[in-house]
């Protein structure tokens, strides 16, 4: 059997789940960003958000927790593949990778002042 065959659906969702466990256990950023997006969900609850409102919501949090995740996977790689040594191109790779969730969270930053903003100005002036 060659390494590279399929273990099959189970399998292959099995080192989905290790992977997003490895990543909940030693990335603390990755913790962050799931409790803010589940803050989000919950205030979209409270608000009474709309079916498309919620699908926005939900690909604004899914963008930041993906950008997270690559960010983690080159981290990873990086230091795999350099030993844990310093490089100057490491660091930039790294810091490239970083300014990506940075990106990402300010976008979901805009766009939960859109989703919200206009639900609490509304709910406290009138």
């Amino acid at each position: 059997m060659s390494k590279f065959t399929s273990g099959g659906y189970r399998k292959s969702l099995s080192y989905a789940l290790q992977g997003l466990s490895v990543a909940y256990k030693s990335q603390r950023n990755y913790r962050f960003h799931l409790f803010v997006g589940f803050l989000a969900i919950l205030g979209g609850i409270l608000l009474n958000f709309k079916c498309i409102e919620y699908c926005v919501l939900i690909l604004a949090i899914s963008f930041v927790i993906t950008a997270e995740l690559f960010n983690s996977v080159i981290e990873f790689a990086l230091d795999a593949l350099y030993k844990n040594k310093y490089s100057k191109m490491v660091k930039l790779a790294k810091d490239l990778s970083a300014g990506v969730v940075l990106i990402a969270a300010m976008t979901s930053i805009l766009i939960g002042l859109m989703l919200f903003g206009r639900k609490l100005l509304i709910m406290f002036l009138y």
